[in-house]
């Protein structure tokens, strides 16, 4: 690209919306975001008058290690041309004579006016003497730089939706091993993420229902931008990747995690005080448990939604009611996480943003349980591995109304799974293997927190599996436990699949719900979940790499090819024949790789030590020593099937149903009188748009940004109240351009018809995807392409009740401020 004068484009990262979305793109060239600190006329460094950052103590004397020779009178020659020559050497690589020189790198500008000492005298020198170096220098923001390169009034390539993953800064050095550090603090941040979306949707739905309510409005936001804030952190470059140190990983998961607590409190509070206040007084438990426990379920998605629900007890025998005192389906058994505790499964229907209560009810001796199926184990000896496969002549199967799952009794693992719809039956299997790092940089290529580097194919991680099935009416689970030793007492890895068997109300059996233990992990190991398959996908992977978008990984051979076949998987990956589709649905990053035809192997874990200089200097070894419990939910079907599912599936997983333990009431919800069978109103969207963002964001400025920051500049707006009226929405549609017949096609809702259970919308402004500017006033530059597509506007009018009708085209967000009546207030 830099040779082609190709670094700069416009790319259409949207195979939907294509011309609506493009953006001018500048890409780094060889020297990327550093000034290049070699001067050819000094031994010293040069541009770098800060020296090395020392934190969090400077030096009393204001000297800092590796300070660059300074700008003088006798050296500002030298400079200027060292400086002009770099310039020219990029301006060729550009196709206008603007250049963009980043001055500085990693931890500049701390020291800020030892720095622009030398840079202003530097600058000026050029810009006198312009002539003879035929340069002119200037300060300048992206925007300054931008406007230029738009007013050149170039024709500009583009490019499609395709990306540049995966980095690699040499031959052996792909950046893909980020994707999968730091496991638990990916798993934290999602997490929290979500509470954080259920929240919102909480506060709004308090702040209309119950305006003069007991919850103070500058407490409940405090707990909601301080999570705001932890999640926002968290997801900086050397954050959610992983490419931190310990101790800066550990204060994010400290800010995260006492973030998330404020949050459950304001939860509580929203879910008890507008009903009972003196329930909501205190949250601490008897140190015995009643023989009641009083539990509210929050669905945080704007669609009707059945889930089952796993709620850890201390009783074996419990029955479930719900609020109007009806029996809810259920199911108890042995814990697989403790001996001293019991998984309860109960089965929850819910309407979009919709709460219920239930009570459990312990039993004595099975009393009055007789509502909840207890499910009984039935455990399988241990086997140990041989070198050939299983001949598949014991197979056990485990059907629901979706699949049949064979599993192997020679091997204790999956066999097979066919799907019952088509009656396709594809060979499924599953186990643990093992990457060895090299942590020796004279030895050869290392892995690290960012670059995943390996000289030898995958290693089984294990000798031995063993498996217990426990066989039930809501569910049956299979416990599956690798051991690497055949003679270990305890195991290293394991999976427990969830098969669901209950069919009510529209509950989905195409999920396998999936969860992994594994770790700790022995030094310079790093663990993969290998799904070996019969599909024939010619190592064919699609990934999303944002959350957003499928994006088709073609496997590229040459050099390293094990470690650049690896890309990140936000939350979906599948393979696919032209039969059948695999999908894997994750509750927090991973990386995710085809290594061989029919095969698709997610990095779980990563372990690592090397002596590079730069990891010990900065502590970036990635020792991390934790057990890691990532969930996935599985899928196979036809690629029409799965394609109208996954997207939708891929958000429920994320969202999943808020689980709120109480103090149990003054009296019974049964000894009240009954609501009926609704547990209140419910806000519905289609099923391919998706609730992105319902929240009050508090913040105090104009809804006209050029007001804004005139009153900004003034100083007025420094102490003014948040504004709890303006009510911040974004809706998504789900689905790409030709993905599914009817879920990929234009979508019109009204939205006051949308919200009216929540309050009467008064008013509706279409903002920016930020909401920072009114969408009427965003004026974007239109970059000249060699097909000059043209960009629609579809912003919405204010005219009466069709004002309120939108339409959104697949892959489309649209961002809205919402204003409630007055009444509600």
């Amino acid at each position: 690209m830099q040779k082609d004068k190709k670094l700069q484009f416009v790319w259409r990262g949207s195979r939907s919306l294509k011309e609506k979305q493009e953006i001018f793109t500048h890409t780094m060239d060889q020297y990327s975001y550093c000034t290049p600190s070699y001067l050819p006329f000094s031994n010293s460094s040069g541009f770098y008058w800060n020296g090395v950052a020392l934190f969090p103590d400077p030096p009393t004397d204001g000297v800092y290690p590796n300070m660059s020779l300074p700008v003088t009178k006798e050296t500002v020659q030298n400079y200027a041309k060292t400086m002009v020559e770099n310039i020219k050497q990029r301006a060729a690589w550009f196709r206008t004579n603007h250049v963009l020189w980043p001055w500085g790198c990693d931890k500049q500008f701390y020291n800020a006016s030892v720095q622009f000492n030398n840079m202003d005298p530097l600058m000026k020198y050029i810009n006198q003497n312009s002539k003879d170096f035929g340069v002119t220098v200037q300060y300048a923001t992206l925007g300054e730089y931008f406007q230029a390169v738009y007013q050149s009034d170039l024709i500009w390539d583009q490019r499609g939706d395709e990306d540049f993953l995966p980095y690699s800064n040499d031959v052996y050095q792909a950046w893909t091993g980020f994707y999968a550090s730091r496991n638990v603090l990916k798993g934290v941040a999602r997490g929290a993420s979500s509470l954080l979306h259920a929240a919102e949707t909480l506060f709004v739905r308090y702040r209309i229902s119950f305006p003069g309510g007991p919850v103070a409005l500058d407490w409940a936001l405090g707990q909601l931008r301080t999570l705001r804030w932890a999640v926002s952190e968290v997801q900086h470059h050397d954050g959610i990747t992983g490419t931190e140190s310990p101790k800066v990983a550990e204060m994010y998961l400290q800010h995260l995690t006492q973030a998330v607590m404020g949050v459950q409190e304001l939860v509580a509070a929203l879910f008890l005080l507008p009903h009972d206040p003196e329930t909501a007084r205190g949250h601490s438990r008897d140190a015995r448990q009643a023989l009641e426990q009083h539990v509210i379920v929050y669905n945080p998605l704007a669609w009707n939604i059945t889930a089952i629900i796993n709620f850890t007890v201390t009783f074996p025998t419990a029955a479930v009611y719900d609020e109007d005192g009806r029996p809810v389906p259920a199911q108890i058994q042995k814990s697989a996480e403790s001996d001293t505790t019991y998984d309860l499964f109960f089965v929850v229907d819910l309407g979009g943003l919709q709460d219920r209560k239930y009570l459990i009810k312990f039993c004595s001796g099975g009393s009055g349980c007789g509502w909840t199926y207890e499910a009984t184990a039935v455990l399988f000896e241990r086997r140990r591995m041989r070198d050939s496969p299983g001949t598949g002549s014991r197979l056990l199967p485990v059907q629901n109304g979706c699949y049949e799952l064979m599993f192997d009794r020679e091997t204790n693992l999956l066999h097979s799974i066919t799907n019952l719809e088509d009656r396709r039956t594809v060979k499924v299997t599953q186990d643990f293997w093992e990457y060895h790092a090299n942590g020796d940089v004279k030895a050869g290529p290392i892995s690290d927190n960012y670059i995943f580097s390996t000289n030898f194919s995958s290693v089984r991680a294990y000798e031995a599996v063993d498996m217990e099935i426990i066989t039930g009416k809501i569910m049956t689970e299979i416990r599956q436990r690798f051991y690497k030793k055949e003679s270990d007492p305890d195991y290293s890895y394991a999976v427990t699949t969830r098969v669901p068997e209950y069919c009510g109300s529209g509950l989905g059996c195409s999920r396998l719900e999936q969860t992994y233990s594994v770790g700790p992990l022995d030094l310079n190991t790093e663990v993969v979940l290998k799904t070996s398959t019969s599909l024939k996908n010619d190592r064919i992977l699609h990934t999303d790499d944002n959350g957003y978008q499928m994006m088709k990984r073609t496997y590229r051979t040459g050099n390293n090819s094990l470690a650049r076949n690896y890309f990140p998987m936000v939350r979906a990956a599948y393979i696919q024949d032209d039969l059948s589709r695999l999908v894997l649905l994750s509750d927090r990053a991973h990386g995710v790789s085809s290594q061989s035809n029919g095969q698709l192997e997610v990095m779980l874990h990563r372990r690592l030590w090397n002596n590079l200089p730069f990891n010990l200097n900065y502590n970036l070894t990635l020792n991390d020593t934790s057990v890691v419990k990532p969930t996935m939910w599985m899928m196979l079907s036809s690629i029409s099937s799965t394609s109208r599912l996954h997207q939708r599936e891929a958000v429920e997983l994320q969202h999943r149903p808020v689980v709120m333990a109480i103090d149990k009431p003054q009296r019974s919800w049964q000894e009240k009188e009954p609501r009926g069978s609704s547990p209140g109103p419910s806000v519905v969207l289609p099923p391919n748009l998706h609730l992105l963002t319902l929240s009050i964001p508090g913040w105090n400025y104009s809804s006209n940004h050029d007001v804004h920051l005139r009153r900004v500049r003034s100083g007025k707006d420094s102490h003014s109240e948040p504004d709890y009226n303006r009510v911040w929405l974004r809706i998504m549609h789900l689905f790409e351009e030709g993905e599914d017949t009817e879920l990929s096609k234009p979508v019109s809702i009204n939205l006051k018809d949308v919200l009216q259970q929540i309050g009467e919308v008064k008013v509706m402004e279409e903002r920016s995807l930020t909401g920072t500017w009114d969408i009427t006033s965003l004026k974007r530059w239109k970059w000249k392409t060699a097909d000059n597509s043209e960009t629609s506007n579809r912003g919405c009018q204010s005219c009466g009740d069709d004002a309120f009708t939108v339409t959104i085209y697949p892959k489309e967000i649209r961002t809205f401020f919402i204003h409630f009546a007055s009444t509600n207030f």
